[in-house]
């Protein structure tokens, strides 16, 4: 798999997200599934797995998940690279951010089975914090090696460029997908000109761009995100049925799959970006990783970018909607 950079950090063009393994689509499978599924995807090529302290705290606890990437990849922990992130609690929002942001990553240091992490994310931003008080401690962890960079996720440009001027930013998770193109306005562009990686989570639309989602599928009661995710809502999947027309139309002629298009897709269009991938399920992560062996040539991809830029998407999800309200609490650990 060809590699890509997120600041200086070099990753494999696609990552692999662990989240699934402990929180977000119901029932997860065995600990020894999961660590065997992490295992299968670095031996694929896949060297960037992300996790985060509050993965698993819905059914399990904190750091549940990092537990999991930590064993998965102890043996080879110098041949990939690791991302987690941090959630900052109201109750530690007068605290000295140093403190805090430390304490937090020793618990995860210690989960992980490591004495540093690649690349350290706010996991989402507590606006009772200036995000200058947390840059400057991403900086203090930098210097002393805990960290080798830091991130945002779910930010807009005016934010992320507050924190860039006081520590360089490595890296923006930000929601991005074919349905959901916000950040192509403000933050790809900054990110460009910054030397910012952007790591797309749900780029395959929490499953939606596989095609696979109809109106009659059913998601669990307990813990499963897509439940609240508007583009799988009934009405939203009719309305954006163009759009899986439009991937069926080039998996044909490519011999890929939806999702694998998808990716092929954000991969041809920016050369800093790097998707991760979440799923539970070992074949499917093989079989999106091969996105990266998926070639759109320029003539492809110009009619599909034409294509898909006339086609209205329905259920926008957006950034405001993490801040607050019934998404709340999934915001947080998505």
């Amino acid at each position: 798999m060809e590699s890509r950079y997120l600041g200086n950090i070099k990753v494999s063009s696609i990552g692999m997200g662990c989240m699934a393994f402990s929180h977000g689509y119901g029932q997860i499978p065995s600990r020894q599934y999961a660590i065997e599924a992490i295992q299968q995807a670095y031996k694929h090529g896949c060297t960037f797995f992300d996790t985060a302290e509050g993965y698993g705290n819905v059914l399990y606890y904190e750091h549940h998940n990092e537990e999991i990437v930590g064993e998965a990849l102890k043996d080879v922990r110098n041949q990939v690279v690791i991302a987690t992130k941090l959630k900052i609690h109201d109750d530690e929002v007068n605290e000295d951010m140093y403190e805090v942001c430390k304490r937090h990553l020793k618990a995860s240091l210690k989960a992980l089975q490591t004495d540093y992490v690649d690349l350290y994310y706010l996991h989402r931003v507590n606006l009772q914090v200036p995000i200058e008080k947390v840059a400057k401690a991403m900086g203090k962890l930098i210097d002393e090696g805990l960290i080798r960079g830091w991130g945002l996720s779910q930010v807009d440009k005016k934010l992320l460029k507050k924190a860039h001027e006081i520590t360089p930013v490595s890296a923006v998770q930000n929601l991005y997908n074919m349905l959901e193109r916000d950040c192509e306005e403000e933050v790809i562009p900054y990110c460009l000109k910054h030397n910012i990686g952007l790591v797309p989570f749900s780029p395959i639309a929490s499953g939606f761009l596989s095609g696979k989602v109809t109106s009659t599928s059913q998601f669990e009661k307990v813990d499963d995100v897509r439940v609240f995710v508007p583009q799988l809502k009934n009405e939203n999947i009719k309305a954006n049925q163009p759009v899986i027309d439009l991937l069926n139309e080039y998996a044909k002629k490519k011999h890929a799959t939806n999702a694998q298009i998808s990716l092929a897709w954000m991969l041809k269009k920016y050369p800093h970006v790097v998707p991760i991938l979440g799923s539970k399920n070992k074949e499917r992560i093989i079989e999106n990783l091969d996105a990266c062996q998926v070639e759109l040539f320029d003539e492809e991809f110009k009619k599909l970018e034409e294509s898909l830029n006339h086609i209205e998407c329905h259920g926008h999800r957006g950034i405001v909607e993490y801040q607050g309200g019934s998404m709340k609490d999934w915001g947080q650990n998505k």
